[in-house]
């Protein structure tokens, strides 16, 4: 993996720099606000049912196979008209690259064959050189780039530049799995592990920070133009332990990015669930834009946050099921109440449901585009 950035990234090469994301992202808004989603590859559009149906292999087996996994990525960007695709693939991928048993379940998500429950489990697994992801990686890297290649092809199309986010989960959220062995409802196990010993808790976060920010990177120096840290289970912290205990190895996997690329050339985008309460300490992370869920005006967000930085967000999934009006008044109160910010990029509260019809999505593209203050 290249040390820095070079002429070839697309932000250079492809002039995805001047993207209406990336713009955004910056802080510059542009005249037509920018629009993806979470999830917006994947399950919820049939031919990615097909596509799978037709391959034969598991979720994480086409997370790792780069013709499969660009395609995937470019359908919705085809299918929609969102302004930017994101990469196909899943949080735990990382750590699969490096030797960790998990697979995702149908019906339940990632379950783990050996739980991190103990400091003797912890000091095993963390044995492992979190750079193995890069060496490991290398079909990350070629998926990444081929889709890049994909986005210039479709930018030629479009008249304008289409650029490639790549993401990464959380150490929390990690720890969260790895510790349960699974999902959980409360996330008690890690939580509980958090204060019981919070030695060995301390070296699985600078761990898992090691290995997802790993993750991040190489798919930025592979031609991803943005990247988004994903943290599905913070809002079950109190703002006391989010700061002591994870905060800070959030903002290491953040720093592997920033490692990468000391010109702060490709902005960052940090995403909670249900944190709300967090959002001041979300954004002190050294991101560009913060996501915002569902349950929090953006507007009022912004003042949490106090600070003036680029939102993300945050039109309710459920809105993609109700009547038309009723989505498209929601979609605008989204877009008034971004205007708070020095610059808005629209998504949802959350990930794209698996029972969306993808007209649906497709017009809530539209009248984001043809939205004006």
């Amino acid at each position: 993996m290249p040390t820095t950035l070079t002429s070839a990234h697309p932000l250079i090469a492809h002039r995805t720099a001047e993207s209406r994301l990336v713009r955004a992202l910056r802080g510059d808004r542009p005249a037509v606000t920018p629009v993806w989603f979470m999830r917006q590859a994947g399950r919820s559009l049939p031919e990615y049912r097909e596509l799978r149906a037709a391959g034969g292999g598991s979720m994480l087996d086409t997370c790792r196979d780069p013709a499969l996994a660009s395609e995937i990525t470019m359908q919705p960007v085809r299918r929609h008209g969102v302004d930017a695709a994101v990469f196909f693939s899943d949080i735990v991928i990382p750590l699969r690259l490096i030797g960790v048993e998990v697979d995702i379940v149908a019906g339940r998500g990632p379950v783990f064959a050996h739980p991190a429950r103990t400091s003797a489990d912890i000091a095993a697994l963390t044995r492992t050189d979190p750079d193995t992801v890069l060496s490991a990686g290398g079909a990350i890297a070629d998926g990444v780039a081929r889709t890049v290649e994909l986005l210039a092809e479709e930018s030629e199309h479009r008249g304008e530049p289409l650029p490639l986010i790549g993401f990464a989960g959380a150490p929390f959220t990690l720890a969260a799995y790895l510790i349960e062995g699974g999902p959980s409802k409360d996330h008690l196990a890690a939580r509980s592990l958090m204060h019981a010993d919070p030695v060995a808790w301390t070296a699985l976060l600078e761990w898992l920070a090691a290995v997802t920010g790993n993750f991040l990177a190489l798919q930025v120096a592979a031609g991803a133009s943005a990247g988004q840290l994903f943290d599905s289970w913070a809002g079950s912290l109190t703002p006391r332990d989010y700061r002591a205990h994870v905060l800070p190895h959030s903002r290491a996997a953040l720093s592997a990015v920033r490692a990468l690329d000391p010109a702060r050339t490709v902005p960052l985008i940090h995403f909670g669930v249900g944190t709300g309460e967090l959002l001041a300490d979300l954004a002190d992370v050294d991101a560009d834009a913060i996501g915002v869920d569902h349950r929090v005006d953006l507007d009022e967000a912004l003042r949490r946050i106090g600070r003036d930085v680029t939102v993300q967000g945050n039109l309710d999934p459920a809105m993609l099921f109700a009547p038309e009006e009723v989505r498209t008044a929601a979609i605008h109160r989204a877009l008034r109440s971004g205007l708070a910010a020095r610059a808005h990029v629209f998504n949802l509260g959350h990930g794209v449901p698996m029972q969306t019809d993808p007209d649906v999505l497709g017009a809530v593209v539209r009248t984001v585009h043809a939205w004006r203050p």
